[in-house]
């Protein structure tokens, strides 16, 4: 089920690919060095990867040995449990271009990334499906493409696991949550989501996302999906930000 990992024909012709429409790095937004690979390799070392301890209910960065941050401690959440892949600051940048500056090319690089290292953790919830988080019809057509739909596609491809992009639609045109705190946030939300498909036969389900912060997105949607019958709500970001 989850493949890890591509064949040599298909990386011969991603390099082939390469020599006329050159892929830029993640991390520097050069072209990558060498040619045929997705990151340059001094740049790796730069995108920290998040490791223990962290909250094993949302899995942000703990300071100290403990088992869920203060967030976590307390409010109820929605999924069940969730792990992101970079720490927040190391990523930012490259997450903001992905998100914002058109480098959809990135999307490869962070699903690859993401198989290679929270693998274990998708095996153990043997998902059903994966969906993204679906942006606003207006944002969309403003954005040109939807960055967790593309993450949610990437991580697919190297996992064998389906996507479903249809069943979940984003139906109010909420304001930047960055701006807003935690509460603003959850209100901003409310109904934020509608379920699109009127049979869902869904069991576990991994949401994907590019940025966990507080989890209002996340369980927004996660309480909107079980109310459709999905039983597990799992998560998957990009980056988070560090716990307490």
């Amino acid at each position: 089920m989850y493949k890890m990992g591509i064949d040599m024909k298909t990386k011969l012709y991603n390099s082939m690919v390469q020599m006329f429409f050159p892929l830029r790095c993640p991390v520097c937004d050069d072209i990558v060095r060498p040619q045929g690979e997705k990151i340059c390799k001094d740049c790796i070392k730069d995108l920290k990867l998040l490791t223990p301890p962290w909250c094993l209910r949302c899995g942000k960065k703990l300071a100290e040995d403990g088992e869920l941050c203060a967030d976590c401690k307390s409010r109820k959440h929605e999924f069940v449990r969730g792990r992101a892949l970079y720490e927040y600051g190391s990523a930012a940048a490259s997450i903001y271009r992905f998100k914002y500056g058109k480098r959809q090319e990135y999307a490869d690089f962070f699903g690859e990334e993401i198989v290679r290292y929270l693998g274990d953790f998708m095996r153990n919830i043997h998902p059903d499906a994966l969906i993204p988080i679906p942006l606003h019809k207006k944002r969309l057509a403003k954005r040109g493409y939807n960055q967790a739909a593309l993450l949610a596609r990437a991580v697919g491809k190297y996992s064998g696991v389906a996507v479903n992009e249809n069943i979940l639609a984003r139906v109010k045109n909420t304001t930047p949550l960055k701006l807003q705190n935690p509460s603003e946030r959850q209100n901003n939300l409310k109904k934020a989501f509608n379920i699109v498909e009127n049979d869902v036969k869904l069991n576990t389900t991994v949401i994907i996302d590019d940025i966990y912060t507080t989890g209002s997105t996340i369980d927004e949607a996660a309480r909107v999906l079980k109310e459709a019958g999905v039983q597990k709500i799992y998560f998957i970001t990009l980056a988070c930000g560090a716990g307490l």
